[in-house]
């Protein structure tokens, strides 16, 4: 079964959410510092399973602009610099649907790494 369409894509006024409501009426408000250390970009994903990389310091981080790609995705810039990521209907749609269990895991992982959401000052 297809992915269902996007109707909406709108960024909070303070940049740190993403909300997106899909035709069949499901909707999620995306928080930017999981879209930012869940991008698809080989940059955090790696090329293979293995190399996914563990992306510190993002408690904070913005959305800065959010660009079309086609009919098919979204290309989000963040303040940190980092543009890299395509972010396809599916993908967004399994953000919204497994994000907390992804944040999670990524909090579970800086612990392990003994790193921090908190950017290094």
């Amino acid at each position: 079964m297809p992915t269902p369409w996007p109707t909406e894509i709108r960024l909070a006024k303070d940049r740190r959410t993403l909300h997106v409501s899909f035709e069949d009426g499901k909707s999620f408000a995306l928080p930017a510092e999981l879209l930012r250390v869940e991008s698809p970009s080989a940059e955090v994903q790696g090329h293979g399973p293995t190399q996914k990389k563990t992306v510190p310091g993002k408690a904070e981080v913005e959305i800065i602009k959010v660009e079309p790609v086609g009919h098919y995705a979204v290309k989000l810039s963040f303040d940190d610099m980092h543009d890299t990521g395509i972010f396809g209907w599916d993908y967004l749609r399994e953000l919204g649907e497994t994000g907390e269990a992804k944040m999670q895991a990524y909090l579970d992982e800086l612990a392990a790494k003994g790193l921090s959401r908190e950017r290094r000052r």
